[in-house]
Formats: structure tokens, C-alpha cells, sequence
């Protein structure tokens, strides 16, 4: 059902008009969904299924639904749930958030280099990013990520943000934001569970070992910016 687009017959509102419940229309399940919005809603509207509160059994999982043209992300759809008695183990969305940066520093003969990571697993080389956690806005999980994986403090310069979307797999739409960061240590302290090896690069040479597009014109815009040629 994630991704799927239904009609859904509204009939109450739970949460100051964020959080409605409703049927599906035409459907022979009559278990109640939830719809978060950030609108007034009434009557019937369309919507995507955008998340699965699983629960023990089938029957104690919900439908997290939202209108069409709506989007969010894990964190607020758990701050929305919050405000019923649903309890459950875990949850199933389609879009993901996650935040990160191109990290650079000028070494000592006064060039730029950019860190590249590989991830646990991971088959390509990127830059440091992680979901965003509930209270936290997109710097903030930046820094965070950064810190955790890598072990640097690093200062973002303003005005650089970057996003690129993509499907990796499935009905599953991830988002990430990047923004541009300066470090001032060479020393990287990864985390084993999320990094399995870091270098530092010339632009020209990340533009190279970079496989995605979305990271190479990420890339494109660092060099503009750090007026590089």
C-alpha cells in the first residue's frame, strides 16, 4: 500500500485539524487511517499512503496517509501520532530526509581538499550525511552526522544548500541536503558502524570517484563557490 494513491472519506479531526482520521473508499477495510496535513480537510480528498505504524499483528497496523501535494518525514509523522493511543514497534515510510555536507580544509600547501567517505556496506564513494531526528532542523542534523561519523567539529559556510532526490529502491523517495562545511583538522575518527574508509581529495579527483550524478553536480556547485578552476 505505501505510495499508493486512495480517496479517503474524512470524519474526524484528532490533533488541532493536523491529524484526521478516515476510511478508504470502496475498500472492504474498514480500519481507520490517519491522515496528517497541514490544511482543513473534510468530505473525501485524495492522498498517498505514506507510512505503516506496524503493529504486533496485521490488524494493529495503520495506514499513515497525507494529501497529495504534502510531504513529511519520519519525525513529524511520529510527533503526529504521538497524539493518539496507537502503539506500535516500528514504522514504514516512503520518504526519507537525511542531511549532510561537503566537507573541505586547505592543507598546508594551501589547496583545497574534499573528504569523501564509504559507507558500511556501501559500494561508492559520498559525503557524510544521516536522517534528521525529531527537534532538529537540517544544519543541526548535519552537524551531528558530521561529528558522529567522522569525529570533526566543522563550521558550515552560509548560503550553500544543495538537495538531490532519488529512488534507490522501491516506492521508497529519499531526499538529502547538503550544505557546505570547513574543517580545520585533517584527522578523521570514523565510526565502524557507518564508515568503512575516508580520503581526502582535490575537487577534480571527487569529480572522478563520485558515480552519482546528484554528488557530481553537488560537487560542480563546491567549485563554483570556492571559486576553484
Amino acid at each position: 500500500m505505501l505510495g499508493k494513491t486512495v480517496t479517503i472519506d474524512i470524519f474526524g479531526t484528532l490533533a488541532d485539524r493536523r491529524l484526521y482520521s478516515g476510511f478508504m473508499c470502496g475498500s472492504n477495510d474498514m480500519r481507520q487511517i490517519y491522515v496528517i496535513t497541514n490544511s482543513e480537510l473534510h468530505g473525501t480528498i485524495d492522498c498517498t499512503i505514506i507510512a505503516a505504524a506496524v503493529g504486533e499483528t496485521s490488524l494493529q497496523t495503520r495506514l499513515v496517509a497525507a494529501p497529495v501535494d504534502e510531504v513529511f518525514y519520519e519525525p513529524d509523522i511520529v510527533q503526529r501520532l504521538s497524539n493518539t493511543s496507537l502503539r506500535y514497534k516500528k514504522i514504514n515510510c516512503i520518504y526519507e530526509k537525511s542531511c549532510g555536507a561537503v566537507i573541505y580544509r586547505i592543507n598546508e600547501k594551501n589547496d583545497i581538499r574534499i573528504l569523501l567517505v564509504k559507507n558500511h556496506n556501501g559500494k561508492c564513494w559520498t559525503f557524510p550525511k544521516g536522517h534528521i531526528e525529531m527537534g532538529e532542523n537540517e544544519q543541526q542534523t548535519a552537524l551531528r552526522e558530521i561529528k558522529e561519523e567522522t569525529g570533526l567539529s566543522v563550521e558550515i559556510v552560509p548560503g550553500f544548500r544543495q538537495t538531490s532526490s532519488y529512488r534507490p529502491f522501491g516506492k521508497i523517495r529519499k531526499t538529502a541536503v547538503f550544505f557546505l562545511a570547513r574543517a580545520e583538522k585533517s584527522i578523521v575518527s570514523m565510526q565502524p558502524s557507518e564508515i568503512d574508509y575516508y580520503l581526502w581529495v582535490s575537487i577534480d579527483e571527487a569529480m572522478k570517484m563520485c558515480r552519482h550524478e546528484n554528488d557530481t553536480n553537488i560537487l560542480r556547485e563546491v567549485r563554483k563557490r570556492l571559486a576553484v578552476s
